[in-house]
């Protein structure tokens, strides 16, 4: 059994931006009640409140949950009545304004987004030891965004070329039409492998459940430290996961 469970947030717990299902909210609660359970995504906080701890069952064991938003570059913890923030490792306005108009300049001259087309709300977002480029927009419906890059090719292209212009800073995919950037070595395995040390387990003691391990997956960088993972596919997915870990406790 594992002393850790970790999920991705959308497209494994939830639509993207959506909250989690009634039925997904139950099967957390229950895993909360037998073991500790961090969720990990490109989202600020929250974000977080919004699509997972909003929809949890009163009385759940929220000691027993961590949130790990901006791909790990926080780490919140609940405590007597709150979230309480163990570290967050925070850009500058300087580095958040630098990196704005690089994504910016890039996403132009690649061609990779049309800027001819309205947005669906903002396409840069500054999340404290993040900064996101949606190309869609922040609040692009869901089946627009699942659309817009099927093949990964043209988040690819566009992380590719951010990140030789930024090599200073870890640029990697985010979401379904998103990309990452934040401090150097800092995303979701550090964040993982932080959270473990905090807690005084092995990471091989951790599963990491989500939807993109795959390679140009934004979960594949799980791959660079010793936790066990768990592909899925969906929140519906994820359901069956988490009903077979429960029938192990």
């Amino acid at each position: 059994m594992f002393k850790l469970i970790i999920f991705d947030l959308d497209g494994t717990l939830a639509e993207s931006k959506q909250p989690m299902s009634g039925d997904i909210a139950t099967l957390l609660a229950k895993l909360l009640n037998v073991t500790k359970v961090a969720i990990a995504s490109g989202g600020a906080l929250p974000q977080f409140i919004k699509q997972v701890v909003g929809g949890l069952p009163r009385h759940s064991h929220l000691e027993n949950l961590y949130l790990l938003p901006t791909s790990g570059a926080a780490l919140y913890e609940f405590i007597g009545d709150d979230w309480n923030k163990v570290y967050e490792e925070r850009l500058t306005e300087k580095e958040a304004k630098m990196i704005e108009s690089t994504m910016l300049e890039v996403a132009k001259e690649s061609g990779a987004v049309d800027f001819s087309e309205p947005s669906w709300g903002e396409r840069v977002e500054y999340r404290g030891g993040e900064i996101t480029f949606s190309a869609l927009g922040q609040k692009a419906p869901i089946a627009e965004k699942k659309s817009w890059d099927l093949d990964h090719s043209k988040r690819r292209i566009l992380q590719e070329k951010i990140a030789a212009r930024l090599p200073e800073f870890s640029v990697r995919i985010g979401g379904s039409t998103s990309i990452d950037v934040s401090k150097k070595g800092i995303d979701k395995a550090y964040g993982v492998h932080k959270l473990c040390e905090r807690l005084g387990i092995k990471e091989s003691q951790a599963l990491y459940i989500g939807d993109e391990l795959e390679k140009y997956g934004n979960d594949e960088v799980i791959y660079k430290i010793d936790v066990a993972t768990c592909a899925v596919e969906s929140p519906s997915d994820t359901a069956r996961a988490i009903k077979s870990l429960l029938s192990k406790y």
